[in-house]
């Protein structure tokens, strides 16, 4: 009997300890500046609440993160409404401004078609910005994508390789702005797409409402009066066992209600200018706002 006893407290034991094992979650990103420091204020955030966390930062483009997640090599990564529409559900056409009509639209979509949700959103709306230098829009009188349309035949255009495919790059300013230059630079690399800008290797770039450039340098972003950019909110896509999990949607959610346009303009900036790595920036955000210790 007294052998059967520890028999049984030896198993309770071992029952306890696999409880007690921390989950393993994989945190992925997609292959720029603002999605590496998103996707580390996510983990730390996950860590914090007894997590552990697989890093998987600079997957690539959209569609292989995407991939990555449905798949399951991922748990997690950050996205943007507006790319989820256009990138990942193929939607053409004009589309709504409302932010909430977009995100109930690809939430659906994304539950249906892959089974994966989009958490409560952040406070960053990270739209594309179509920005030229002060003395282009002097020279021209360039403050809206109307204006740049009667002038884009004699201007040069520095873009993303999304941009040149999806309807609110070239497709939609062309259908909806007419809008076509005299030559058209594929930059991989956001920061090099602001380099020609500055040097002047090209007249126009597309860049993201959050980018530190845009006023670093003083740059002019063109209004897009005529509304072809969908909103672009950022939300954490997540796997149905992390959608299940309060503590980590809680986790989660937390880093989103610190984030807008203006702190992750700074916090792009410490990794850009002052060459910190992400982890340490995010580290030092949660840090800051009492997230973390």
């Amino acid at each position: 009997m007294r052998f059967a006893k520890l028999g049984f407290a030896a198993l309770a034991l071992t029952f306890a300890g696999a409880g007690a094992q921390a989950q393993t979650l994989k945190v992925g990103s997609k292959n720029f500046t603002e999605q590496f420091v998103v996707a580390e204020l996510y983990a730390a955030a996950l860590e914090n609440a007894g997590y552990k966390v697989e890093r998987k930062i600079n997957l690539g483009a959209t569609l292989v993160a995407q991939e990555a997640l449905r798949t399951g090599a991922i748990d997690l990564y950050p996205e943007y409404t507006g790319t989820g529409l256009l990138a990942v559900m193929k939607a053409t056409g004009k589309q709504s401004t409302d932010p909430k009509v977009i995100f109930d639209q690809v939430n659906s979509y994304y539950q249906k078609e892959f089974n994966l949700s989009w958490l409560k959103p952040s406070g960053i709306n990270n739209g594309y910005a179509i920005v030229v230098r002060p003395d282009t829009a002097k020279e021209y009188g360039l403050k809206t994508l109307s204006d740049l349309g009667k002038v884009s035949g004699k201007l040069r255009l520095g873009a993303g390789s999304e941009f040149f495919d999806r309807y609110d790059g070239l497709p939609g300013l062309k259908e909806v702005y007419g809008i076509g230059f005299a030559e058209s630079r594929q930059f991989a690399a956001l920061r090099l797409r602001y380099e020609a800008l500055a040097q002047k290797q090209v007249d126009v770039a597309n860049g993201f409402s959050t980018d530190w450039q845009i006023a670093a340098e003083r740059f002019a972003a063109l209004e897009d009066d005529k509304n072809l950019f969908p909103p672009y909110q950022l939300a954490p896509v997540v796997r149905p066992d992390v959608a299940n999990d309060a503590k980590a949607v809680a986790a989660l959610e937390s880093v989103n209600a610190l984030l807008d346009n203006a702190t992750m303009q700074e916090l792009n900036r410490q990794v850009e200018v002052d060459k910190k790595e992400p982890r340490r920036v995010a580290a030092d955000f949660l840090k800051a706002k009492g997230v973390i210790k």
